[in-house]
């Protein structure tokens, strides 16, 4: 069996080791996720890029990667009476427990990157899903109250991998237990640079609140010179410009004074007039 468990091993490293968050991202073509961010591969800094598909993508596929090793292991060696550091158990149980923590340590360690990996959580949680469907989904509880009440995902990740162990020892079995403490602090140990961030209090906070629509760019800079106040400059504003009369043909148009002059000018021809007539008659 020897010869098995370490196929199985190798083979659940091996297919751990596939870097889907960054595969993911370059075939969305946004080039090297790990130029980004925190230059990690998981799906936390694959959201970064601003996808949410591809983040849920990178999620689902990790977590399918190390559940799949370990179900694979599962169902293909056959099932034999064994003892395993003392405790009986079952050689595909052994097989796939083997598999499923050696592709979380691929995911974290993957040979294609030089060793530079995730931190396994979701991996973590795929390998647990397959053989322990109750463990996970108490992980899974406590990483979204903590992430609920703290708003960190990073103190979400540790509290369920801190709460695993203890979970594992009451609902699972015993050689069960050994393997999700192992990795449980594996996960503990590659989130070390957020635990000094949190002591720090410089960790990033995660939001839970939907953002509003954007406006199109043409309607929000319509809407921005609309609303803008007129700036202050140093000139006066301009006056309105005063009304005009319309010119006339040849002639001004007669002031108050003209009309009075040319009303008198008229009262003494005609009075002339009438003393002419007088005279005429007389003689």
């Amino acid at each position: 069996m020897t010869e098995i468990f370490i196929i199985c091993i190798l083979g659940g490293y091996l297919l751990g080791s596939v870097p889907f968050g960054l595969v993911v991202t370059r075939l969305a073509g946004l080039g090297d996720i790990r130029k980004i961010g925190s230059g990690n591969i998981g799906a936390t800094n694959v959201l970064r890029t601003g996808r949410k598909d591809l983040a849920l993508l990178t999620v689902l596929l990790d977590v399918f990667k190390a559940g799949f090793a370990a179900w694979l292991a599962l169902h293909l060696v056959p099932a034999k009476e064994m003892f395993f550091a003392g405790i009986y158990t079952q050689t595909n149980l052994i097989a796939a427990l083997y598999a499923g923590t050696a592709a979380v340590i691929g995911h974290n360690f993957p040979v294609w990157l030089k060793f530079k990996g995730g931190k396994g959580v979701a991996s973590t949680f795929g390998f647990i899903l397959v053989l322990s469907p109750n463990i996970a989904l108490m992980a899974l509880a406590t990483w979204l109250l903590f992430a609920f009440i703290f708003k960190y995902s990073s103190l979400a990740a540790l509290a369920a991998a801190a709460l695993t162990p203890l979970y594992a020892y009451f609902y699972a079995g015993e050689t069960e237990t050994i393997f999700y403490t192992a990795i449980a602090l594996l996960v503990i140990v590659r989130h070390h640079a957020n635990i000094r961030r949190l002591i720090k209090g410089e960790e990033s906070r995660i939001s839970f609140r939907k953002k509003t629509a954007e406006t199109p760019a043409g309607e929000n800079a319509k809407a921005t010179k609309e609303k803008a106040p007129a700036k202050k400059s140093g000139k006066a504003p301009a006056k309105p410009a005063a009304k005009t009369e319309p010119k006339t043909k040849g002639k001004r148009p007669a002031t108050s004074g003209t009309k009075k002059t040319a009303t008198r000018t008229a009262g003494t021809a005609k009075t002339k007039k009438t003393s002419a007539r007088g005279k005429t008659k007389e003689k």
